[in-house]
């Protein structure tokens, strides 16, 4: 029970990565509230609080941060991708991906910031496409660059009185997964070259961000701040030549 006795506020944990995220804090102890656009997902555990919240929106954050109180965590989850160029990409793919990924994670961290306890942590969830761009996605790869820097100055300016570190996932099983692949002239052929660049031979899941969460949440991580966390299956680490393609 390594979150015995903390508060956690975890936003956009109705599926996927943040629904991941929720459980496993929840296994450890911490007491939870996580918001999303819609209704109360039918699922979501009684013990879990909700609340009908956009992160885009100044006003609806600042009703999640009253209702949130004193919080010893914040996971920054809530995010979109749109599959475009910068060419191809419109004003409204700007608003949508730039509002939830980068004016999203500022607005939660301005609002729940002063509110977290002494010793908290602020956990937010980057890409390896910060890293290194992926075809076609120009807006979410920028979005997440911002995440990455942000998570930087954030540990700078806030420290010590709370750490804050970014989660970099490689290719996780959820609804981003799928339609990167429905990008593909091939979907198949496209999946199988992809785990053929993982040296697990697997693509991740959310209870394996979950798993780093738990750990940068916990007071196990006291020393770790303002760094980036690749969980990616080893895709990154290898060179096209290892991985059997060629």
């Amino acid at each position: 029970m390594r979150l015995a006795g903390k508060r956690a506020v975890v936003t956009g944990g109705r599926q996927g990565i943040g629904r991941g995220i929720v459980d496993a804090f929840m296994a450890e102890g911490a007491k939870v509230i996580t918001c999303g656009r819609g209704a109360r997902p039918d699922d979501l555990p009684g013990a879990c609080g909700w609340i009908t919240a956009d992160v885009t929106d100044v006003r609806q954050v600042a009703a999640l941060a009253e209702v949130a109180g004193e919080v010893d965590i914040l996971v920054n989850n809530a995010g979109v991708q749109v599959e475009k160029t910068v060419v191809e990409s419109t004003d409204d793919d700007w608003n949508l991906v730039v509002g939830a990924n980068c004016r999203g994670v500022f607005n939660t961290c301005r609002a729940i910031l002063p509110r977290m306890r002494k010793g908290g942590s602020i956990i937010n969830i980057g890409s390896i496409s910060g890293h290194a761009a992926d075809p076609s996605m120009a807006l979410y790869n920028a979005s997440k660059a911002f995440v990455h820097g942000l998570t930087r100055s954030i540990a700078v300016d806030h420290g010590p009185h709370l750490r804050c570190n970014a989660i970099c996932p490689g290719w996780i099983e959820t609804g981003m997964l799928e339609a990167g692949f429905a990008l593909a002239d091939d979907p198949e052929r496209a999946r199988e070259d992809a785990l053929a660049r993982h040296a697990t031979r697997r693509f991740g899941k959310p209870s394996d961000i979950a798993a780093m969460a738990v750990w940068l949440a916990s007071d196990e991580a006291g020393f770790a701040t303002g760094q980036l966390f690749t969980i990616d299956g080893g895709m990154t680490a290898a060179s096209p030549i290892n991985t059997g393609l060629f």
